[in-house]
């Protein structure tokens, strides 16, 4: 079964722990692709730094080192709030035969129980759950019974079902927070090294971040 990797986030900026995040759930979880798809208006985040465009920007210029990146643009181009049932719910509709995998960070799963329909989303795909070697998810509250009720024992369920598990997918953690790096480059510090060459060009020549 062909199966598309979901990492949606406002990327403001789009740094190397996202691509990494991204590459190693490709290669586990066998993806054939992963759509990166920008935050238009998040309902639980104040509102971007960075411009729409400049944040596709970045983006675009971030995942073209890798052929099996996509950006998608469907929560910039749709009006009102960027919820992610609807956005899984149009892709449902564009890769109907095919496994989709949502990839969420840690602080993102843990907030579940705040998101638009969030018990729904796993009939839409498969949650990944990508976080350092060693994390266990939570066996308590509504999140353990989520968690007990969906938790996949191999990542080839992946590979064999469309949706409805869950995986906790160890990952190279590489500790880069968006809100630090604005901080930092507000202060006149460099990013180098933290984002891609491409990302970094874009953020000196527009000073989105001064």
């Amino acid at each position: 079964m062909n199966s598309i990797g979901i990492f949606g986030g406002t990327f403001d900026p789009i740094h190397n722990g996202h691509l990494r995040i991204a590459l190693e759930a490709l290669e586990e979880l066998s993806l054939s692709a992963v759509h990166f798809i920008p935050c238009a208006q998040s309902p639980l985040r104040s509102e971007p730094a960075a411009t729409n465009d400049i944040r596709l920007k970045m983006v675009k210029a971030a995942v073209e080192a890798e052929p099996r990146f996509f950006m998608d643009t469907r929560e910039i181009k749709r009006v009102g709030p960027s919820y992610t049932y609807d956005t899984l719910t149009t892709l449902r509709d564009g890769y109907k035969e095919s496994s989709m995998c949502l990839i969420l960070g840690m602080d993102s799963f843990i907030s579940l129980p705040r998101w638009y329909r969030w018990e729904e989303l796993i009939d839409l795909a498969h949650i990944v759950i990508a976080h350092r070697p060693g994390w266990k998810a939570p066996t308590e509250g509504l999140l353990g019974d989520f968690v007990q009720e969906h938790l996949a024992e191999s990542s080839q369920d992946a590979v064999t079902k469309r949706e409805g598990r869950l995986f906790v997918l160890p990952v190279t953690q590489l500790e880069i927070s968006a809100t630090k790096l604005r901080s930092s480059i507000r202060l006149g510090l460099d990013p180098k090294f933290l984002v891609p060459e491409s990302v970094r060009a874009i953020i000196k020549e527009t000073e989105c971040y001064a």
